[in-house]
Formats: C-alpha cells, structure tokens, sequence
C-alpha cells in the first residue's frame, strides 16, 4: 500500500507543527535511531507499525531540496547509513518506490566512500604496529556501520616518528595545525588518494592536551573491534565514553545525534565497568562531566522511548540530568553554563592533584575560545584557531 498525499494529511503538518523544518527532520531521525538500535521500556507492534508509517510519511512529502537537507543532516550526525537502512526497510514494506531508490542511491554512494575508507585505516594501523608504534582508533569507530568524516587515532609515541611512518609508508604530509591542533599535540595528515583526514593525537588528550595519565589507558587498555573482516584496536569501552565527554562537554558544547545513540548502545551492550569508568575519569578530573554526558544521553535517548539505566552515583555526580539538549544549527546543543562549570570544576579538580600540565594549560582554553568566536564572526570560520 504506497502513502501518498492524498490519503491522510502529511505528517509534517501533524507533527509538532510549530517547529522548524529541522527541528522535524531531527525529530524523526531520532525517533528512526531510537527504535530501531536502541533497547526500549516497551515495545506495542501496532503502535510502533504506525510510528514507522508516519516517519515515513513525513520523508516521502519532503520536496527534492528538503530531501537533500535530510540527507545532510543525517550525514553530518554520523547516523547515515543506520537511517537510511531504516527508511528503506519501512519504503519496501509501505512501498515507497520514490524514497525506497532514493535510499538505495544514498546507501551505494556512502558505503563505496566507507569501504575504502576501511581498508586505507586497517592500512595505516598495521604499518604503525609493525614498526612497533603502538595506536588505538578512537571515535572513528564507535558509530559503525556509520563511519565519520575524519579517521582518529591515538598513540604514546613521538611525532617525528609518527610523521616518519606517514610519510614513508603513505606518502601523507601534514596540514597546517591550528593553535587549537598544537596545544592539543595533534596532526592532520593528508593521505593520497583518500579524501578523510587522518588525525593523531600523540601523547596526550583533550583540548590543550592537558591529559597524560588519563590518555595512557587508552593503548594499555586496548580492545580489539572487527569491522568488514579486520581487526583494529580501540580504546576499552570506559575510555570511550571518556573520549566522547571530553570532545562533547569540554569542546564543542554540542552533540551528534550518533553520541546519543552510540553511547546508548555501547551502555547496553556492553560490560561497561562503572568502577574503571570513574577511575578513569578522576585521573582527568572531569568525572562531573562525564557523568553529565551519561545522564543528558540517558534523557534524551528515554524521551524518543529508549530506556537506558545508569547507576544512582552517576546521576548523582551529573551536573544537569534533565533533557536541556536542544536542537541548533544542524546539532544537539549543550547550555554554554554547563560547559563553565564543568571546566571550573575541572580547573578545581587539578588544583587538588597538583597536575601542572593541566593547571598550565587548563587557562589557555577560554582565550582560545573566544578568539575563535570572533574568527568566526568576522570571517565566518575560526579556521587556524579552534
């Protein structure tokens, strides 16, 4: 049975018909992921049928144009791949011919770009380990089947040997670093013949690179992770998450669509030892922030119909529980005062440990911040700064 205007009113009109475009576009995607790879609190078949059929609906009224504004925006939050299976499972049983080739173009073009992709990472992996440069893939993995825009690596060993090993086996050379890229004590490398960036982080951690201890236990804590037939090391699920507070609540203030659901899936499926977690965490101080993470992913996962538990001492040390996250320019946006908080008490917490590395570098976060605002207000980007 095809949906077609005609037969009911669109769903885009029914459906909080006070939001914008995206915000109803965001709302479905969420839904989308939500229900299909997340575990739920219940699950009525007749209801979630006609949920199906509605988000449905409301992608197969979109014009060409919005149809492409979809496309981008489930790009951009690195949950392609997962939507688009969704949607043309739901266009094949609705038969949706229109959205159901639409998703098989998508999912052909995007999957040539992953495959490859793939096999250039595992490449570039195995040349580290067999030159014994121990390194871990971080974020880059954790949203398969989606892969991100950039491939991230970490490793303990120096960078003339990391650019030695790039430019010798790959003939990669480095990009110009921002100022933000060498505090952080990271590279980007431009590998030919694969349009990603390949970005390492040596030696340290977060923002300023003000994390040492913390960032060790990402390679002496290594797991492997099959992806299409090989096997790459990632960092334990615990430092995971860590990773991911630290790029969410520290950095950008914001989150992708894809850290809800990965980090949902990841507390569901995974042996996440609470314990390590907040081991881990400590050594960095930013525990608070980690906690926070964990509980605005819980709420907004739950509010879509998700069900996600955390121990009571994390929602405890969680700065904000409640589902404050609102959609902003094509993301999840986290209140700026939360993130001030979070880096006082991270300031605080380095203070108590006597971390100089932190407390040398912790203070150069907001100048930098705020340079590239203005960067970014003048010239429309904070290029070379952030």
């Amino acid at each position: 049975m095809s949906i077609t205007k005609g037969e009911e009113d669109p769903v885009k009109e029914e459906l909080h018909p006070e939001k914008s475009r995206p915000e109803k576009s965001m709302d479905t995607l969420s839904r989308l992921m939500v229900r299909a790879y997340c575990e739920r609190s219940t699950k009525t078949p007749p209801d979630d049928r006609q949920q199906w059929g509605q988000d449905l609906r409301y992608v197969a009224a979109l014009s060409p144009a919005e149809l492409s504004d979809f496309h981008e925006l489930a790009d951009t939050n690195h949950v392609l791949i997962r939507a688009l299976r969704v949607l043309h499972d739901a266009a094949v049983e609705w038969q949706e011919p229109r959205i159901q080739a639409w998703c098989e173009r998508s999912l052909g073009a995007e999957r040539g770009r992953i495959d490859h992709g793939i096999e250039v990472l595992h490449s570039i992996c195995t040349a580290f380990e067999s030159r014994g440069c121990s390194v871990a893939v971080i974020k880059s993995l954790d949203h398969w089947p989606d892969l991100g825009s950039d491939f991230d690596l970490y490793t303990l060993e120096e960078e003339k040997r990391v650019e030695q090993v790039m430019r010798e086996e790959f003939r990669a050379h480095p990009v110009a670093r921002s100022w933000g890229d060498r505090l952080a004590n990271k590279w980007n490398y431009s590998v030919p013949g694969l349009p990603e960036l390949v970005e390492i982080h040596v030696q340290f951690l977060g923002q300023t690179g003000e994390h040492a201890e913390m960032a060790t236990r990402v390679i002496t804590r290594r797991v492997p992770k099959v992806v299409e037939g090989h096997t790459f090391l990632v960092p334990a699920p615990e430092e995971r998450i860590v990773i991911s507070a630290l790029q969410r609540v520290y950095r950008h203030f914001y989150y992708r669509l894809c850290d809800m659901i990965d980090m949902a899936v990841l507390c569901q499926t995974e042996n996440v030892r609470f314990d390590q977690l907040r081991e881990t965490a400590d050594l960095a101080g930013i525990w608070p922030g980690v906690a926070t993470f964990l509980a605005l992913m819980q709420a907004y996962v739950n509010a879509y119909g998700g069900q996600v538990s955390l121990p009571a001492d994390v929602l405890a040390s969680a700065s904000m529980r409640q589902n404050n996250v609102r959609f902003g320019n094509g993301f999840l946006r986290v209140s700026k005062i939360t993130g001030a908080e979070l880096y006082g008490s991270q300031l605080i917490a380095a203070s108590r440990h006597l971390n100089l590395r932190a407390l040398s570098r912790l203070p150069l976060l907001p100048p930098l911040a705020i340079s590239a605002l203005v960067a970014h207000r003048l010239t429309g980007n904070d290029k070379g700064i952030w």
